[in-house]
């Protein structure tokens, strides 16, 4: 295998007359300030990984939950908790797309474990419990038409002090008419989102290959 150097670092080793030695300090993890906090916490008997990372991201921890559960793993004796204490180690917090998806469904349409999976979210703390009402408030509007309800929706996202059910206020109230229409017209315009996405798959396909010609024969074609 060739390596390759530049010019400027060929003259600095001339210059020094003798092999620059590289120095690096030693590894520091953004978990290693917390650790003396989360072995406080452990050895008083807090075993639940959840919360533990949660503790921690409230004194400003930027780390992930698999960061704190991987290095209390390592440190642990054989990996494991204290056989005393009989506990499993806290399951990893389902991901936010998966969460979101729950959240939009229907209630009646969830298994045991996915209505067990939003339960334990909503107890976890209360701005989940909060949110999962707002978005299932928001979903029945949207599925039974019944955009009268819009304004004290907005009213109840609003006292809700959730940041992100703030910024989407701030787009509901850019276009209210159009969103109020949605919520309670019975028209669609999904035929019409349908025919361009199929136009633009079309051109797409013929990118560098076909002119416009071609191009107006298979739209039409296709419609």
């Amino acid at each position: 295998m060739q390596h390759y150097l530049s010019s400027s670092t060929v003259s600095n080793w001339l210059a020094a007359g003798v092999y620059p030695e590289t120095t690096r300090g030693p590894y520091v993890s953004r978990i290693d300030p917390y650790l003396p906090y989360l072995f406080q916490r452990w050895e008083s008997g807090c075993h639940n990984m959840v919360h533990l990372h949660q503790d921690l991201v409230a004194q400003g921890y930027k780390g992930s939950y698999a960061s704190v559960r991987d290095h209390l793993v390592r440190r642990l004796p054989r990996g494991k908790k204290n056989a005393c204490k009989g506990a499993k180690l806290s399951p990893a917090p389902p991901p936010v797309r998966h969460v979101m998806f729950l959240f939009l469904r229907r209630p009646e349409d969830l298994n045991e474990e996915e209505r067990g999976t939003i339960l334990q979210l909503c107890q976890s703390h209360p701005e989940l419990d909060l949110a999962y009402t707002l978005v299932q408030e928001f979903a029945k509007m949207l599925r039974t038409r019944t955009g009268e309800d819009l304004d004290a929706w907005l009213a109840k996202a609003v006292a809700s002090q959730i940041p992100e059910f703030q910024s989407f206020v701030l787009g509901v109230e850019r276009d209210k008419a159009a969103v109020q229409a949605g919520l309670t017209r019975p028209e669609s315009n999904g035929i019409v989102e349908g025919h361009v996405n199929k136009l633009k798959l079309i051109k797409r396909m013929g990118y560098g290959r076909a002119g416009f010609p071609l191009l107006c024969q298979r739209v039409l074609h296709a419609l």
